[in-house]
């Protein structure tokens, strides 16, 4: 097939390359341990050039048994600042799990991750898909979310002002929202007035079309178009937040029984093209991938098997797939 030259927008690009994973009931999808010495080997495939920009996304958590003061280790991947080289930096998820609603305490908490990692961190997450109200593992199940979210934002920023981090990005994110739920982001900028508003830098988004919900093959590149001018203008601006960046926080397509590999690839390559050509009009910053390695690769579970890579970390063709995306599009 002859392609025509790219005239898209540069993304920085980003992969999570942990293992267990959170499923549907509120568990973890946990196999073997990650190697890092084969994630290391796989970051550098991915990112082609050490000199290109690129994200390692990992997750760490505040709860109620959290000890003030730090160190904070990441929950998944572990000792994750070990990849943070080169031009390599974290793309870090601080979850808000509090059951006593402690927003006090996760504000204090975001300060310690921004004092710990803040050097080799580009992008700190303030909750995960606080939207969703139904399983424990996110943080929309956990009261007083929506306060943590608009006083823990300008609380890291404030923090990273202080310590002059002003390569560091702080913002949250969102799954995809429709109906009533489209007025969750505006119901924050409202809560979090101009303090809130003016210490963002980016939104995120966690989409998986075709994963949930079956989307035709022939279907699947306008309904991300369509899902991504969506989110611009029906949930971000009506929310003031129109002019900030949009960055595509987690995105995969998991093999598995009747899930081919090679469909896989097919996914991968139809939406981060589709991603692309609209990042210059949809200020598109930046795509993550879900995940580098299967959770379990011996479980047939739509968590377990996300992968560009078997646990035991022996690429199916989304790897290559992603691979020449990134060299393609990458910034």
């Amino acid at each position: 097939m002859t392609r025509t030259p790219s005239t898209s927008a540069p993304l920085l690009f980003g992969v999570y390359p942990g293992g267990a994973t959170g499923d549907d009931a509120g568990g973890l999808a946990v196999g073997p341990p990650d190697d890092p010495a084969q994630v290391s080997a796989a970051l550098d495939l991915l990112q082609g050039s050490p000199d290109r920009p690129f994200l390692v996304r990992a997750y760490t958590h505040f709860d109620d048994t959290t000890r003030p003061g730090g160190p904070h280790p990441t929950a998944t991947p572990a000792g994750v600042e070990r990849y943070a080289t080169g031009a390599r930096r974290l793309d870090l998820v601080a979850q808000y799990r509090s059951a006593a609603g402690d927003v006090d305490g996760y504000c204090a908490f975001l300060g310690e991750l921004v004092e710990q990692y803040g050097p080799v961190t580009r992008t700190l997450q303030v909750a995960e898909e606080p939207d969703v109200t139904t399983n424990p593992v996110l943080d929309g199940y956990h009261p007083r979310v929506r306060e943590a979210i608009v006083r823990g934002v300008p609380a890291a920023a404030a923090r990273a002002r202080a310590l002059g981090h002003t390569h560091l990005r702080i913002g949250f994110n969102t799954t995809p929202l429709f109906g009533p739920a489209t007025a969750f982001v505006a119901e924050l900028t409202a809560l979090g007035g101009r303090e809130f508003t003016d210490a963002l830098d980016y939104v995120g988004l966690d989409f998986f079309p075709d994963v949930f919900r079956p989307v035709a093959a022939a279907d699947l590149a306008p309904a991300v178009a369509g899902l991504l001018r969506h989110h611009r203008e029906t949930v971000l601006a009506p929310a003031g937040l129109g002019h900030l960046p949009l960055h595509i926080t987690e995105h995969g397509w998991p093999t598995g029984p009747e899930r081919h590999p090679e469909r896989q690839a097919e996914v991968v390559e139809t939406v981060v093209t589709a991603v692309a050509e609209l990042a210059g009009p949809l200020r598109l910053s930046g795509y993550t991938h879900f995940a580098l390695r299967d959770a379990d690769s011996s479980r047939p579970g739509l968590f377990h098997r996300f992968g560009l890579t078997t646990d035991d970390y022996a690429p199916k063709p989304a790897f290559d797939a992603l691979r020449a995306l990134v060299a393609r599009h990458g910034s």
